[in-house]
Formats: structure tokens, sequence, C-alpha cells
């Protein structure tokens, strides 16, 4: 009966049995602090892994955009573009820098942002004199965006573009990882992630040295000398030598996390699928998703239950799910930012439910959510 009624989490994290000799060494050479040389394996290892040749260790995935934007020189005046369907840690940072958002909305066929919509945005600013200082593209909830299109549309025009890969570590476009190519790629271990260190994040480029600048600015901006001297203004985001010990044992079971995230779509689908009323989330044709969270659309007149309801329904048989993200053009905070479309994300936010899907569930785990969900359609 315990087993009936244990918890099951959305998206916990899922050890794979190295992190914890990683920490032991960190721990016996009384490296602690946020340098050591985890950090610079963590790094080096992670590079190797999504073929970006630089990367920055840092404190979350929301600080890696902080010091992406920065670097782009974004700044009191400017604008950034950005999906409204996206996690509003991958947008603040615009708002930390003085500058203002516009959002766009998703493509049905990804979720992620429409690239005939930017271009259109980007076409009507360009005639008033008013581009963006950067883009930010999405690759939500494990799918990568079409990445080629964004970037050939801001070539146009000379604007860069910051990748949000938080959601998308393993997820493939076109061949190559997610987010290869952008001027920037921001990666995010938090709790809920694929693979996780308990917080934190990596910033990526090709460029060798805008991540030693945000290497610098995220120590403080302290300048070489016996003293503390600064003639920048930093910020306290680099990460320990502790949480990169733990990223290094999670990068090596990287690859199973993703089989293991799309075999539980697979099974959801399976069962799933031909049930009235329920779609899921597709798989854009141009790469391979790394299904991070199993989502579903329900539709009401079909299915017999509306989305909460089901939710609610699973949450009383101690099962966690959650509507996706809200857009940010619907967000309070936000109220007054431009917004080009908006039909496909607002559906998505009104019928999209999020199933669990870690790692370390199994078939019986499933199965119960399943349940669940047959039981909302026979009532």
């Amino acid at each position: 009966m315990a087993e009936l009624n244990k918890s099951i989490f959305l998206s916990p994290p899922h050890m794979g049995g190295q992190e914890l000799e990683f920490v032991k060494q960190a721990f016996e050479s009384n490296y602690i602090a946020p340098v050591g040389p985890h950090v610079d394996a963590f790094e080096r290892e992670f590079s190797e892994m999504v073929s970006i040749p630089h990367a920055a260790a840092v404190s979350s995935g929301t600080s890696a955009m902080h010091l992406a934007l920065r670097l782009l020189g974004v700044g009191p005046g400017d604008e950034v573009i950005a999906p409204s369907f996206t996690f509003i840690g991958g947008v603040s940072p615009v708002i930390f820098q003085g500058a203002k958002l516009s959002f766009v909305d998703s493509e049905a066929k990804s979720w992620n942002m429409d690239p005939d919509l930017l271009a259109e945005e980007l076409s009507f600013r360009n005639k008033q004199g008013n581009l963006p200082k950067a883009v930010i593209s999405a690759d939500i909830l494990g799918q990568a965006a079409d990445l080629d299109r964004i970037l050939d549309i801001c070539n146009q025009y000379h604007i860069p573009v910051v990748s949000d890969s938080a959601e998308a570590l393993g997820a493939t476009y076109k061949g190559r990882h997610a987010g290869k190519g952008s001027a920037f790629v921001v990666y995010s271990f938090n709790g809920n992630k694929i693979i996780t260190t308990s917080g934190g994040g990596m910033l990526a480029s090709d460029d060798g040295d805008l991540i030693k600048k945000a290497k610098f600015l995220s120590q403080q901006a302290r300048d070489p000398a016996p003293h503390y001297e600064h003639t920048q203004i930093g910020y306290n985001y680099r990460m320990s030598n502790i949480v990169a010990a733990i990223g290094r044992g999670q990068l090596r079971v990287l690859h199973e996390r993703v089989e293991k995230k799309r075999w539980i779509c697979d099974y959801y689908r399976k069962v799933l699928a031909d049930m009235p009323g329920i779609e899921f989330m597709p798989e854009a044709s141009y790469g391979r998703a790394t299904r991070w969270l199993t989502v579903i659309l329900i539709t009401p007149e079909d299915f017999g239950a509306d989305r909460e309801a089901v939710r609610q329904a699973l949450e009383r048989e101690n099962i966690e799910s959650r509507p996706v993200w809200k857009p940010m053009h619907m967000q309070p905070v936000f109220k007054g930012c431009s917004m080009r479309g908006g039909a496909v994300c607002e559906d998505l936010f009104k019928r999209g439910l999020c199933l669990p899907s870690g790692t370390a569930m199994t078939t019986g785990d499933i199965d119960r959510v399943i349940r669940v969900i047959k039981d909302c359609h026979r009532k």
C-alpha cells in the first residue's frame, strides 16, 4: 500500500553513482570555494560534450544569461526580443540590464519561437529604425528551436542571438548540439533538469575572449593585484568546486538520461495517444528532442475534463504535474511589453500539462499516472 501512495515527482534529481566520488575528492583536497580542479575539469568536459570550445561554469542558468547580455552590451534604452513561451529566468536578465523586452509567439511544429513572426517583427522594426540589441532563442522543454532560420533572419540585421538551452542539454538540431552556432549558449543544472548539480549553469561560446571576460565578471571583476582592486562591477556568479564535482558525475550519465526520458515519453504516447482529446508535444523534423518533460495538450470538449481537473486529480493521488509555462506576455510583471502573435502560446498554456518524467520512474509509476488520466476521461 505504501508503494501505491508514494510521491511521484515531476522531474527529480537522479544521481548516477560517480558524483559522490568526485565530491569526496573535492573535500579531501579542501577545494571547496569557487575555484579548483573540478571546476576546470567540468568546463573542459562540458565543452567537449557539446562541441563548443569555451565554457564558464556559473551559479545558475539565469546568471549565465545575465553575463551573456552584459557582454553583448545590452543596457538601458535597448530592447531584446524573446519568445513569450519560456521560463522567466531566461528573460529577466534583460530587465537586470535596464533594457526592455518584446515577445514573439511560438510555432505549432516545435512550440519554440516562430521564425516567420520574428522575421516580420525585425522587418517592421528595421523600417522604424528600432532594431533590438539582441534576440534570445529558447529551446523549450528539451526541443531545439529552428536555429539556422533564426540566425539567418538576425544576421541580415547584424543582431546577435543567445540560445537559452537550459532545458535542452542533450538535444540535437540538424545533427549538432542544441544552441551551437549562437553567440552564446546558456545551460541550466537546476534540480529538475536532465542532469543536475543541485543548482548551477554554464555559459558556452565559440569566442574564448568573451568566455574569459565572463569568468572575470563572475568573480566580482577583481583586477590582477595583491589587494582587492576593481575597475568594473562584477557578480558573485562562479560555480563552486563541490557543485562542479557533482556535475562531472552527472555528465557521465547524460546519454542514458536522454534515452530514458525519450522512453518515458514513448510509453505515455503508446497508451494515451489514441485517447480522444489528448495530443503530445510534437517533435520537429529537424532535430532530436530530449523529452525533458513529457507534455500533453488536453481538449476538454473531447476528453471530458480540462487540464486543471486532470492536474488536481493527479495531485490527490500524490502525483506531481504542472501546467506548461505561462507565456511571458501574460505575466503581470511584463505588462506593457509588445507581443507579436500570441494565439499559439496562449493555447499551449490553456491546454498543456507536464507529466511526471523523472528518469528513475518505473513502468509501475507511469502506469499509475496513466490510470488517473484515464479515470478523468471515464468520469
